[in-house]
C-alpha cells in the first residue's frame, strides 16, 4: 500500500469505524483480516462493498479499516459509512452519488434504555385487575 491515504470514519449503533482509502488492487482489509472472513455473511460483505460499487471504484482503491464495539451489523454499517465518507475526501464529485443513495448520512438510531421497575425499553409488566 502506498503512503497516501484518504480518511473517513463511520458510525453505527455503538459501532465506530476508522477507515483508510489507498490507491491500490481491491484489496479490504478489516482489523487485518480480509473483509471475507471478518463478515462471513453474503449480505454483510454486500454491505461493505455497496459505496465501491456504487461509484465503480470497487477494484481500484484499497480499504484498511480498524472496527470496534457493537455487533456484526453495526459494524458492516459502520464500515459502509466509513468508506462512504473516505471516498468523498478522495474525490468530491462523488458526493452527489453517495448522498442520493444514503451512504453519508449517520444512521442515528440507538437502542433505548431500559426503564427502572419494568422488563425493557417500552415492555411492561402484565396489569392484573384482581
Amino acid at each position: 500500500m502506498s503512503d497516501e491515504f484518504f480518511y473517513g470514519t463511520g458510525r453505527r449503533k455503538s459501532a465506530v469505524a476508522r477507515t483508510r482509502l489507498y490507491k491500490g488492487n481491491g484489496r479490504i482489509l478489516i482489523n487485518d483480516r480480509p473483509f471475507e472472513e471478518y463478515f462471513p455473511r453474503p449480505t454483510l460483505a454486500a454491505i461493505v462493498r455497496q459505496a465501491l460499487l456504487l461509484t465503480k471504484l470497487d477494484g481500484r482503491v484499497d480499504v484498511k479499516v480498524n472496527v470496534a464495539g457493537g455487533g456484526m451489523t453495526g459494524q458492516a454499517e459502520a464500515v459502509r459509512h466509513g468508506i462512504s465518507r473516505a471516498l468523498c475526501t478522495l474525490d468530491p464529485e462523488l458526493r452527489g452519488v453517495l448522498k442520493k443513495a444514503g451512504l453519508l448520512t449517520r444512521d442515528s438510531r440507538e437502542k433505548e434504555r431500559k426503564k427502572y421497575g419494568q422488563r425493557g425499553a417500552r415492555a411492561r409488566f402484565q396489569y392484573s385487575k384482581r
